[in-house]
């Protein structure tokens, strides 16, 4: 079901993408609301899970893992005559500590896989020796990055203009 969410309540999750560390002072301040009632507004999302956790956003680069890599695997769906399921096999791929994301897809392939490593090597070392001794992947396609316009989690919210222009 999907939570009933009014004007202020996206102006709230439009600045905290901003900037997570943001007081609910400030953010009363800037939406023109009392605080009481922002702090209520961010505790109701956070219980219904529209805000699923806070985190810091790294610069990889600088702490040595600049090497990006999207990974398509593609997997037997039968191990004998057991059947294997895509969500069990994304989910084992899901706990390398190197993957980001991992996606279940339609097509030629069935899971997108993103990893952040130090090197080419290093990437190539988790396709060898982690990812394809995942029982059922078949085969697999690395793609490196070779440069990167934009990484994001946020996601454009539909704010009206004039709410939109208070808060920048």
């Amino acid at each position: 079901m999907k939570p009933e969410l009014d004007e202020k309540d996206l102006a709230i999750l439009t600045l905290l993408q901003k900037n997570c560390r943001m007081t609910a002072r400030e953010i009363a301040r800037k939406i023109n609301s009392p605080i009481t009632t922002v702090f209520a507004k961010m505790r109701r999302m956070e219980h219904l899970e529209v805000i699923k956790e806070y985190k810091a956003i790294l610069d990889s680069k600088k702490l040595n893992f600049g090497t990006t890599a999207f990974i398509l695997a593609s997997f037997s769906y039968r191990n004998g005559e057991t059947p294997l399921s895509q969500r069990v096999i994304a989910e084992q791929i899901a706990k390398f500590p190197e993957v980001q994301d991992v996606h279940i897809i339609s097509g030629d392939w069935d899971i997108l896989i993103k990893i952040k490593e130090e090197s080419v090597d290093a990437v190539g070392n988790f396709v060898i020796d982690k990812l394809r001794t995942v029982k059922g992947i078949e085969k697999t396609l690395t793609c490196m990055v070779f440069d990167t316009q934009k990484e994001t989690t946020e996601l454009t919210l539909p704010l009206n203009k004039q709410l939109l222009k208070k808060i920048q």
